[in-house]
């Protein structure tokens, strides 16, 4: 067989692969029920630490879960939640592209902290607690002050959600997020900017509007991207990076809980999750 046909046979055997995942496990556990999105469930999903228990222990945790309807069998919304020692209560930041017409995309407590993302129960990609929390949080809200593109979004290549988490995981290092390869939008980087520090800080990445580039690093392995998909390696924790169901092997994330009923904040009415 002709060299470029077996490269042709791979990368069909790639994308086929995490496809046939993507498609046999649902990504949502609960309220696919013909209601329309507005009536899928927000609640806590029982993550996030007690904030009044934990009152003196500063947080942090970033999650992803599932984007809505027939894109959450290719992609993930994240967001990040915080609270500083003596706080009783989280600050949760994300991006999200509804009622960007009426101002920045960067919302702030727009829903229940480990909240359910319509339907979809999120996964934690990172946590930490205790001593230095507080001054990481001070790192994090800098990082979230200047990202650049808090008038811009597009879900595809970017910059959208994951390219906000993203920035901020590239200014504080400390962080160590390694966001998945379905996070599609995490690579995007301006023609003006292609090579940067990779999203974990823990390496290096060239990439052109997050289409076509290339991420080594300690967390993330070795990680090509082409037209937005991301094939790679991670000899850290041992697993493939695929598109569409992030990675297959051993898991990257914190250990996740049942889901706990609770109540969520109104999304603006006639937006779109």
């Amino acid at each position: 067989m002709p060299p470029f046909k077996r490269i042709a046979l791979a990368l069909s055997l790639i994308l086929v692969l995490p496809l046939g995942i993507s498609l046999a496990n649902p990504p949502r556990a609960e309220g696919m029920d013909g209601r329309g999105w507005r009536a899928l469930p927000r609640h806590s999903a029982g993550l996030a630490p007690d904030p009044a228990a934990f009152a003196d222990t500063a947080i942090v945790q970033v999650y992803a879960a599932a984007t809505y309807g027939w894109r959450g069998y290719f992609a993930v919304h994240p967001w990040i939640i915080f609270k500083r020692s003596g706080e009783t209560a989280y600050t949760r930041y994300e991006v999200t592209g509804w009622g960007r017409s009426r101002g920045p995309v960067v919302r702030r407590n727009n829903a229940v902290a480990d909240g359910l993302w319509f339907g979809a129960v999120p996964t934690v990609l990172a946590e930490h607690r205790g001593a230095g929390v507080d001054e990481m949080i001070d790192r994090i809200e800098d990082a979230v002050a200047s990202y650049p593109y808090a008038d811009t979004y597009r879900s595809y290549p970017g910059p959208n959600s994951n390219t906000f988490i993203a920035h901020i995981g590239r200014e504080v290092p400390a962080l160590q997020l390694d966001m998945p390869a379905n996070a599609i939008g995490k690579d995007w980087r301006p023609l003006d900017h292609p090579v940067g520090r990779a999203v974990s800080g823990t390496g290096w990445q060239a990439s052109l509007y997050g289409l076509l580039g290339v991420t080594v690093g300690i967390e993330e392995g070795l990680e090509f991207n082409l037209l937005g998909l991301s094939f790679g390696i991670d000899l850290n924790r041992p697993a493939l990076r695929l598109p569409l169901i992030g990675r297959l092997g051993f898991g990257n994330a914190v250990p996740t809980a049942e889901a706990a009923p609770n109540s969520a904040e109104p999304v603006p009415a006639g937006s779109q999750p």
